[in-house]
């Protein structure tokens, strides 16, 4: 028998990603989507008989009751993400980063595995040249941060579930966002030729969002080994400044300038480095470095020049 994934915000960033390699892999995938972006990213999928689709949101019971019907595995992606996008919109964020998740797993059996995606941005401002890892206490900053953070306890204490904290994401979608820091900056970089950067020194981990697909199709297949614990989700050699990541575009869009503005504040103010040596223990390794990210990016905004692929 096929596994049967249900999939909230499947037609997102991630999702548009993620659902059609579950579809590839041969499993059944249900996918719950507001579809508030008039996003067609799942379009493709339709064809597929084993993937179903229904519009409605995750926060209203009934509509959750339904869906939940006969699925082995849960993939809770739907959110407000990131922080800006949660500032703009407090009551949504809490209501559909935490308290849809407070219902899921009230309605959920417990015959029911949940893979959840979380955010290392719940490290908030770490120690200089100590790496984050799975046992670092977590002190999120943003609204984003705390609502992750506190769904990724709930998850973990209810059981047969796993947390995969991701790093900063980057790289093409057919849901694009260009709001994703990697995202926007090339973006500038082939659009505006220059950025102005805030608070440049501050550090952080990326991860390519088809790397992110891959760790939860991995976590899907190692399971048993891997459950009830969280696992950072980044690229090792990609814990950089935001004046380092600009250098690393720089290198593949001469040109681009950038400036550190002496005043103002990034808004999303995480400041760390990361370990991910406890989910490389488990087999898992990155597919797509940040240099391979960049060039598929230069050539997605040849494509794509409006403002309209972001959340915020």
């Amino acid at each position: 028998m096929p596994i049967h994934v249900l999939v909230t915000g499947g037609a997102g960033y991630l999702g548009s990603i993620l659902v059609p390699a579950l579809l590839a892999e041969g499993h059944r995938v249900t996918v719950l989507d507001t579809f508030r972006f008039q996003q067609t990213s799942l379009l493709e999928c339709c064809a597929n008989p084993a993937f179903a689709v229904v519009r409605g949101d995750c926060r209203d019971e009934q509509t959750l009751r339904r869906v939940l019907r006969d699925v082995d595995y849960i993939f809770p992606l739907a959110a407000i993400v990131g922080a800006p996008a949660c500032q703009e919109d407090q009551i949504g964020a809490t209501s559909l980063n935490l308290e849809a998740i407070r219902l899921l797993l009230s309605l959920r059996s417990r015959q029911q595995r949940i893979i959840f995606p979380c955010t290392n941005s719940g490290y908030g401002i770490g120690e200089r040249d100590k790496f984050c890892t799975e046992e670092t206490p977590l002190r999120p900053i943003s609204l984003y941060g705390r609502t992750k953070v506190e769904a990724e306890t709930a998850i973990l204490s209810a059981g047969d579930s796993i947390s995969l904290r991701l790093a900063t994401v980057f790289g093409v979608s057919p849901r694009m966002r260009i709001d994703l820091l990697v995202n926007d900056f090339v973006y500038r970089a082939i659009i505006d030729r220059t950025v102005v950067v805030f608070e440049g020194h501050f550090k952080r981990n990326y991860i390519h969002i088809r790397d992110v697909a891959r760790a939860f199709l991995h976590a899907l297949c190692n399971f048993d080994h891997m459950r009830e614990q969280p696992y950072n989700v980044g690229l090792s050699d990609a814990n950089l400044s935001k004046l380092e990541l600009c250098a690393k575009i720089r290198e593949a869009v001469p040109g681009f300038i950038y400036l550190e503005a002496p005043l103002g504040e990034d808004p999303d103010k995480r400041d760390y480095i990361v370990s991910n040596e406890k989910i490389e223990a488990t087999g898992y390794r990155p597919q797509y470095s940040l240099e391979m990210g960049i060039a598929e990016l230069q050539k997605a905004f040849q494509i794509l020049r409006a403002r309209q692929y972001a959340n915020a």
